[in-house]
């Protein structure tokens, strides 16, 4: 028996496979990150250049696929199941055709994972890139079987595991929704908060959003949670990241923190706290409403979808808003100031604070928010 789990184990070596929380938790979240922030996230801020700036090229169709047009920035988005997985394989060391491999393999998994579409991708993309390392160039016929293991074994695990965690992930939706129907400054802590750490988790809140048409005081609410999580972080990891980390995490995601938070879970504390106090001040203060798109709500100021979502609101609500009793308006100066300090003010001042007191303490160590 020593025998046997000796040779295992040397197997295990040869083949590059650890099982370790710092593989899967930190180096494999990290990677799943930027793979997200290089489709899905690059495709909307392109989208929103397109459309906000009139771009010809970026607001052109440039494919029809199963009578769904896309533009640039619309491919680009779709591929981030790919982007996901191939990333998660690169970041396991995953041989060439193993990586491949990986690419039906997020798309299947994204598709089916829904809201929860991100943290299913890790899941099954670690279970099918490992598999397919293990019996990679184990034989005379590589070229067939190893893409054939890697994608049976991530489409089953996929089959298996992605829909119930896009259940758990509208599980989550669903007590935004509840929150939604409580006394506004109660509401705005609960919704922003939420919807701020989904942001930065592998799930989607934009999707979560979208699916329980989130607008109004609880869309605004949910606006600020996100730019608490965005710019908050963008802001108190800038002496770390200096000016490209401002600018990927600020209109990209705070999921790329997503491998430091693993490592220190205390470096997410300043942005929660700035979303428990950037939400109510937004439901009760300056009453932002959120009454465009109801994905914008999830998108905090991602290619500034969050705040042009509160503008297009104001001039143009959108169906769901309408039949909520939203109507256009004609934005005041207090609500520009309002849309201007709950997204961009607020989270840089108030988590930049908390990031130095936290600094301080010791909670947050030199490096620790310093992204790969």
């Amino acid at each position: 028996m020593k025998k046997i789990w000796t040779a295992f184990c040397a197997f295990l070596k040869r083949k590059d496979i650890v099982f370790s929380g710092k593989r899967y938790g930190v180096d494999a979240l990290s990677a799943m990150a930027q793979g997200l922030f290089c489709s899905l996230l690059i495709g909307t801020i392109l989208n929103t250049l397109g459309t906000q700036f009139h771009i010809g090229f970026l607001t052109a169709t440039v494919a029809t696929i199963n009578g769904v047009d896309y533009t640039v920035g619309g491919l680009a988005s779709a591929m981030v199941g790919p982007a996901m997985a191939v990333a998660i394989g690169y970041a396991l060391h995953a041989p060439a055709m193993v990586l491949f491999s990986l690419v039906p393999v997020g798309f299947a998994t994204n598709a089916l994972g829904g809201a929860g579409g991100p943290l299913a991708v890790l899941v099954v993309t670690i279970v099918a890139a490992e598999f397919g390392k293990a019996v990679s160039k184990e034989t005379k016929v590589d070229i067939l079987v190893t893409p054939i293991v890697t994608i049976l074994a991530g489409v089953g695990m996929a089959y298996l595991v992605a829909e119930p965690i896009g259940v758990a992930a509208n599980a989550v939706g669903a007590f935004i929704k509840w929150a939604t129907e409580l006394r506004p400054f109660l509401m705005g802590i609960i919704v922003s908060v939420v919807v701020g750490v989904a942001l930065t988790l592998p799930i989607s809140s934009a999707a979560i959003c979208a699916a329980f048409g989130l607008t109004g005081l609880a869309g605004g609410a949910a606006v600020a949670g996100c730019c608490a999580q965005m710019v908050g972080f963008a802001v108190m990891s800038f002496k770390e990241n200096r000016w490209g980390g401002l600018v990927s995490q600020g209109l990209g995601t705070s999921m790329l923190q997503m491998g430091n938070i693993v490592k220190n879970p205390r470096i997410w504390i300043p942005a929660i706290v700035t979303s428990a106090i950037t939400g109510p001040i937004s439901t009760c203060v300056f009453k932002l409403e959120m009454n465009g798109a109801a994905v914008n709500s999830g998108m905090g100021t991602c290619g500034l979808c969050g705040p042009i979502g509160v503008w297009t609101g104001w001039v143009s609500p959108s169906e769901t808003a309408i039949a909520d009793g939203a109507a256009a308006i004609i934005p005041t100066a207090m609500d520009w100031i309002g849309l201007a300090m709950i997204c961009i003010v607020l989270p840089a001042v108030i988590c930049w604070a908390l990031g130095l007191v936290c600094r301080k303490l010791g909670w947050i160590k030199e490096g620790d928010l310093k992204l790969n």
